[in-house]
């Protein structure tokens, strides 16, 4: 893709008219307030105008400041380099260099209780927005593989947090960032260096650490830029700011706030003798449970072995051989009396079969008489003279004829 063809003016403007036009127009804008930090000082002995260098806090952008003594003896004579202020000034524009500068009429130093309300306004602000919300607070790791550290050079606070983590455990890895931690670009320093950290994928957490101080020095640790810049870390965030009564704005923002640098140490990095004592008292829990679990199973086993089921196992082969020898014998036994009651039964039932018996009353002496066709004789009248008759004896038989 080309870019767009641009137009070529018939008259270029030299660069003298582009400035003189840019300061005409910064001329219109007249009279302003103006809120800022005092970077530096100039004031030459016997002359009659001071120079002062105003940063925005929250920027890396400063502008010349000129004033006359008398205004900044009237306005704030006790101004020192860090203070902020707010002036009434003019923007003037050197057509010459290309700067811009300001020419204050009326300095007023920023007082300590105008300071602290606009804090509570801007703390109020950022409690709106959910900065300060507890739900999106991340705990750090037990066990932080690499350490970021933000604090001053050589300061009291680096040394503290170098000194208690490493006492706490000796192999932990730190990875520190310098900067600034009070005066004019002490804000831009250390935005940058939590960007810097937070794009460190080997970094686990990050410590925001600073001594302690009075409420202008700890002005920085409040600054809405700061807070932001916090909020937008995916690295949790300790912040360790003065002592346990300073309460800068970033505490409230960071996800752990430590009361000292030493109890930033101590809430990020786990101690190596507690940790070894509490790994010796699991094990010794661990060790009587074990022992304790091994005895109450022997001790079950032990009675189970005790019982005869298990101590003779033949036993129980030897009750049942008995119990079916028992059942077998009661078995014959019942078969023999069912037999022999069966044998006298059938030998009364023959006996009574043979008393009963024809041949029986024929070995008595009887006789039976039977007509030629095979009827039974009771009655004499049933025959008459000269009727054949069979007569049966026990023992063979007879042919008779009836006479009379």
């Amino acid at each position: 893709m080309t870019d767009a063809p641009r137009s070529t003016p018939e008259e270029p403007w030299p660069v003298r008219v582009v400035s003189q036009k840019v300061g005409a127009w910064i001329a219109k804008l007249g009279w302003v307030w103006v809120d800022g930090q005092v970077a530096q000082i100039s004031r030459r002995p016997g002359a009659g105008t001071v120079f002062l260098t105003l940063r925005d806090p929250s920027a890396d952008l400063s502008l010349t400041v000129t004033t006359n003594r008398d205004v900044l003896d009237s306005g704030a004579p006790e101004l020192r380099e860090g203070a902020r202020v707010v002036l009434h000034a003019k923007p003037e524009f050197y057509a010459a260099r290309g700067t811009l500068s300001l020419r204050a009429d009326e300095i007023r130093q920023v007082g300590l209780g105008e300071l602290l309300a606009r804090l509570e306004k801007l703390k109020k602000l950022l409690a709106a927005e959910g900065l300060f919300d507890r739900a999106r607070k991340r705990r750090p790791p037990f066990l932080p593989q690499r350490i970021g550290l933000v604090t001053g050079r050589a300061s009291a606070a680096e040394r503290d947090v170098l000194t208690n983590a490493r006492r706490r455990w000796p192999a932990v890895e730190f990875r520190t960032v310098n900067v600034a931690v009070q005066g004019p670009g002490a804000v831009s320093q250390i935005v940058d260096a939590l960007r810097v950290l937070d794009a460190d994928e080997s970094v686990d957490v990050i410590i925001l650490a600073r001594g302690g101080g009075g409420i202008e020095d700890l002005l920085p640790f409040s600054d809405e830029a700061l807070c932001r810049a916090v909020f937008a870390c995916r690295t949790p965030v300790v912040s360790a700011i003065g002592h346990e009564t300073d309460a800068p704005l970033v505490d409230y923002v960071a996800d752990v706030r430590a009361s000292t640098p030493t109890d930033a140490a101590k809430r990020v990095v786990p101690d190596l003798a507690d940790e070894v004592r509490l790994i010796g008292q699991a094990r010794s829990r661990l060790e009587r449970a074990v022992r304790n679990l091994v005895d109450r199973e022997s001790h079950r086993l032990t009675l189970l072995r005790s019982r005869p089921v298990l101590a003779r196992p033949q036993v129980m082969v030897e009750q049942r051989a008995a119990e079916v020898s028992a059942l077998r014998d009661r078995a014959g036994r019942n078969l023999h009396h069912r037999l022999d009651a069966a044998t006298d039964d059938l030998r009364h039932t023959l006996a009574r079969l043979r008393a009963l018996s024809p041949a029986a009353t024929l070995d008595r002496g009887y006789a039976i008489v039977q007509r030629a066709d095979g009827h039974v004789v009771r009655a004499a009248g049933e025959v008459a003279g000269g009727d054949p008759l069979r007569v049966r004896l026990a023992e063979g038989e007879l042919t008779v004829t009836v006479d009379a």
